[in-house]
């Protein structure tokens, strides 16, 4: 889904714009040398290659090697964002995008590294985005590295020419595995800055969150990581018709249809497409279990204890419903008429008369108002469930959230994750609220501090607990021990969506 808009979509680079900022010494990477800047008492890094581009005959293959160059090379500022058709990134998109960025204290040595992968429901996004902005988080002793992938028909389309001509026999999560080659990149290469390539926190939101989900099911991300955080996404629940993963057989089929409708008879005939009319038809970025990236569905890695078995965290905010309703049943009709079907589509079952008494729909406002909540409760069980996974087949802990904090009221009207909705909790995880002219408080500003605190400590050890921090149960499945974050709203009766 997309990320909070309210947090501000437009690359920043404040490095780069400081008058006062100098080059680093050079820094030898995978490919050659590079020199970021100076700033206060950090180094930054932006527009790093981690993979060859992604165009041409590489278009749809699975990430490359780095190609190298000569000399230094400049890293003063961001590579554009991954081709996308998201309206909400403004800033230049290019296939040719697979870059990460790093902030890092200028006297690091085996420090935290803390490893974001962005939302935008696979179809839009950047790691350059204002709201990832790692200053405030690096400041607390973390290496942070953002990244792109690429996104929508470029990061997740499967055809069977592609699958034949993979050396992995695999086709359809190009996205994902260029988010491997980001870690593989690091694991190899952020020494060079002063992170521990042994003490790598993936942590992401929505889309990101989910991608979280798939690196600790899957094979590919073993040894990459050592703790995990996931805010507001999960790629697959049982009984849901929404994010669940394709077959390769299904997934080839879409593909073998999209290219029947733009006209190409063949891969080569779609690799010569240009981006624009390959942005043409609707396209759903539809995570494939490949047999490669992913063997089976998450439940079956779970209890046959096959996932990347580290400290995970996870929650969700109280009021995603707003936000997400729309965008996953793709109408903001939600009338009274429509409302069983409605839930229905959601859930991706015949909804129960107990859950239609608990979400009434007698009114179109009493329909809307169930729908937005069904969602946010609905998403929160989805979070919950991975939660149980692991603490139930993992021996590395689960730690769970729920956050309802509500943010300063922004000086202009909000049209997404307003208060607690959808992404509202990336400023405070980031401590970036200054980036935002609100009217913050002293408990906004003291949230932020604490969040990024406990997030960095989560990178630095797996356990969220720390010094003058509230304490944080270790997750049992008992609800008493799922942390809530600000306000007084009440948490869902996750049995009315059933539990495995």
């Amino acid at each position: 889904m997309k990320v909070t808009r309210a947090i501000g979509l437009v690359a920043l680079c404040l490095a780069a714009a400081s008058a006062a900022a100098e080059s680093t010494a050079p820094v030898r990477v995978t490919g050659g040398e590079i020199a970021g800047l100076r700033a206060g008492g950090l180094n930054t890094y932006f527009g790093i290659p981690y993979a060859a581009p992604p165009v041409g005959e590489l278009r749809w293959r699975e990430p490359q090697p780095v190609v190298p160059w000569k000399g230094v090379r400049q890293a003063g500022s961001f590579a554009p964002a991954c081709a996308q058709t998201a309206v909400w990134i403004t800033e230049t998109k290019s296939e040719d995008c697979l870059y990460l960025n790093i902030w890092a204290p200028r006297q690091a040595d085996k420090l935290p590294v803390i490893f974001w992968i962005h939302g935008g429901g696979y179809y839009g996004g950047s790691g350059a985005q204002k709201g990832y902005d790692g200053t405030n988080l690096a400041g607390r002793g973390a290496v942070v590295v953002t990244i792109n992938y690429r996104l929508g028909i470029f990061g997740f389309f499967a055809h069977p020419e592609l699958t034949a001509e993979s050396p992995v026999h695999a086709s359809g999560n190009q996205g994902l595995l260029d988010q491997v080659a980001a870690l593989k990149w690091v694991k190899e290469n952020v020494a060079a800055f002063g992170g521990d390539p042994d003490r790598v926190m993936i942590v992401g939101e929505s889309a990101g969150a989910a991608s979280v989900a798939i690196l600790m099911a899957s094979p590919l991300g073993k040894g990459l990581f050592q703790s995990a955080i996931g805010e507001s996404g999960n790629f697959a629940a049982p009984n849901s018709a929404v994010d669940s993963p394709f077959d390769s057989k299904a997934g080839g089929a879409k593909g073998l249809a999209l290219a029947k409708s733009v006209g190409a008879r063949d891969l080569r005939a779609l690799r010569a497409m240009s981006v624009a009319d390959l942005h043409k038809p609707s396209w759903k970025s539809d995570v494939v279990v490949d047999g490669y990236l992913l063997r089976e569905d998450m439940t079956t890695t779970y209890r046959n204890h096959r996932q990347n078995d580290v400290p995970l965290l996870v929650g969700w905010n109280a009021e995603e419903g707003k936000d997400l309703a729309p965008e996953i049943l793709g109408t903001s009709e939600f009338t009274t008429a429509r409302h069983r079907e409605l839930a229905a589509r959601l859930l991706g079952y015949a909804p129960s008369s107990a859950l239609l008494a608990a979400y009434p729909g007698a009114t179109d406002a009493q329909a809307k108002t169930s729908i937005d909540k069904l969602t946010t409760d609905w998403w929160g069980w989805r979070m919950i469930y991975w939660a149980d996974l692991q603490a139930r087949y993992g021996r590395s802990p689960a730690y769970a959230y729920f956050f309802s904090h509500q943010p300063a009221t922004p000086a202009t009207p909000c049209g997404y994750g307003c208060g607690a909705g959808h992404g509202a909790e990336i400023r405070y995880v980031f401590d970036n609220l200054a980036q935002d002219p609100r009217a913050w408080t002293g408990t906004d500003r003291q949230l932020a501090d604490r969040l990024a605190t406990t997030w960095v400590n989560f990178a630095r050890s797996g356990n969220p607990n720390g010094k003058g921090l509230p304490a944080w149960p270790r997750y049992t499945g008992d609800q008493a021990t799922v942390l809530r974050i600000g306000g007084q709203h009440q948490l869902p009766d996750f049995a009315l969506f059933g539990r495995e």
